[in-house]
């Protein structure tokens, strides 16, 4: 275990730091599913070179990454990675983006086991990193999820999906949402926003529509901090992640289903 979680920094580290350079010497600029849902040549670049490491130091492992073709696993264990979570963010110079790397067994997010797992912000000079069982750290230094005393006194994270309709939905959510908590933050990155659960910048967290690379790492920093974290409930093929302190999770839980987010 401690082998994996040293590797996942490592590798997520190395991600972050090429992502840093690759952005000051300037960016090549596309997009994907929508015109707003921008990858440039440094997401392509991480991912590659985390790629090729695997390749040469695990070579029988899986690979399930956002800007390449998955591969099979021959030894039941997958890396799970996503090159830059924010690429908007990285893109204007907002401080707030990362590089997730987690490792798991299983194919189904709502199953599988996440061993170990790292989300590095090179631009903030943070590192969340995880192993199951093992708790979860900032920068080597353990960290705990907060304990607001209920839901009306938390600061709340969400997401927007690409898709003009889907943020319009989104939209109408929130807006059932904000008057029953403190406020509502929108950061631009899951795994940071997981992440912030875990340290207790937020006090809970949840958005619709997130692929297994924007929450893998994520998801098991909250958990190993104490926070309650569901990615089980899929609409429509979009899956729901939550993540909240122990105090409010079942409160925040029953305010996620009762806005229909």
């Amino acid at each position: 275990m401690n082998d994996l979680l040293t590797l996942a920094v490592e590798l997520a580290a190395e991600g972050a730091e090429l992502a840093l350079r690759l952005r000051r010497d300037g960016l090549e600029v596309g997009t994907k599913s929508s015109p707003v849902d921008v990858v440039t040549n440094a997401d392509r670049a991480v991912e590659a070179h985390i790629r090729a490491r695997l390749s040469t130091v695990r070579p029988r492992d899986g690979f399930l990454g956002e800007e390449s073709d998955a591969a099979e696993s021959e030894s039941g264990l997958t890396w799970v990675v996503d090159p830059i979570d924010g690429t908007v963010n990285f893109l204007y110079g907002i401080p707030e983006w990362a590089c997730s790397v987690a490792v798991v067994e299983g194919v189904d997010p709502a199953s599988w086991t996440v061993h170990a797992g790292a989300v590095v912000n090179a631009a903030a000079g943070e590192r969340f990193a995880a192993a199951r069982g093992g708790g979860a750290t900032r920068n080597g230094e353990p960290i705990r999820a907060g304990a607001p005393a209920d839901l009306a006194t938390s600061l709340v994270g969400t997401g927007f999906g690409y898709r003009a309709e889907v943020r319009a939905e989104q939209g109408r959510a929130l807006q059932a949402l904000l008057p029953r908590v403190r406020d509502i933050r929108r950061h631009g990155a899951a795994s940071l926003d997981l992440c912030a659960v875990a340290c207790g910048r937020l006090d809970a967290y949840a958005e619709r529509g997130l692929s297994p690379w924007d929450f893998a790492a994520g998801a098991l920093v909250a958990t190993e901090a104490g926070a309650a974290v569901a990615a089980g409930d899929v609409r429509e093929g979009r899956r729901l992640v939550a993540a909240a302190a122990p105090t409010i999770a079942d409160e925040f839980a029953a305010a996620v289903t009762q806005i229909g987010l």
